[in-house]
């Protein structure tokens, strides 16, 4: 059976492959993922999507380089808020995109990518952007007393996000949770971070 080719303009067909792929890894795993099956999916020639990307490894940093692109757009989503209601508004879309988003929230933060030392430069580069937007936001909150000062900015940073990121891994495991739970232990959690319970 003849396959049929579909046409892209470049830039088109990268993010087309990223969002293809993510697709195909909500739908099987990231082990089911291959550049064949991609390929087949979007209606390109077997070689197409690796013009974009030289491997699978580079093509998952890419999906998880989008993702930290979409957390970014959250930061941007906060507009003139302050005070409790910035801080409450930034957590719950944070753990909004994190349980909507699932596979590919597992691809930013997970060992797949990152303890494998598979992650590319340009996703490094990203993450840590990401982390010094959140800093910075720290920052601020302390700056008008939203965060205590006892602890420098950086390790408020660290703490306050890794009990974020803690939620989120523990909501999208289905471990000690229960969904209906999520919005008063995301409220908790707000409160105990203005109180530097650390």
């Amino acid at each position: 059976m003849n396959e049929v080719k579909t046409s892209y303009h470049h830039g088109d067909l990268r993010d087309t492959l990223i969002e293809a792929a993510l697709k195909l890894i909500q739908q099987a795993g990231v082990e089911a993922l291959s550049m064949r099956k991609l390929a087949e999916k979007v209606g390109v020639s077997r070689s197409a999507p690796y013009h974009h990307f030289r491997d699978k490894r580079e093509l998952l940093s890419a999906i998880a380089e989008a993702g930290f692109f979409k957390q970014d757009k959250i930061f941007a989503d906060l507009g003139d808020s302050s005070g409790r209601e910035r801080l409450a508004r930034f957590i719950h879309h944070y753990v909004d995109f994190a349980t909507s988003h699932r596979e590919q929230y597992d691809l930013m933060y997970g060992r797949e990518i990152w303890r494998l030392g598979t992650v590319t430069s340009s996703l490094d580069l990203v993450a840590k952007r990401s982390f010094k937007t959140w800093l910075s936001e720290v920052e601020r909150l302390q700056s008008i007393h939203i965060f205590p000062n006892s602890l420098p900015a950086v390790r408020v940073a660290q703490v306050s996000w890794a009990a974020l990121h803690g939620l989120c891994r523990l909501v999208n495991d289905g471990i000690y949770i229960n969904r209906e739970d999520i919005g008063s232990m995301q409220d908790a959690l707000i409160d105990m971070l203005m109180q530097g319970r650390y």
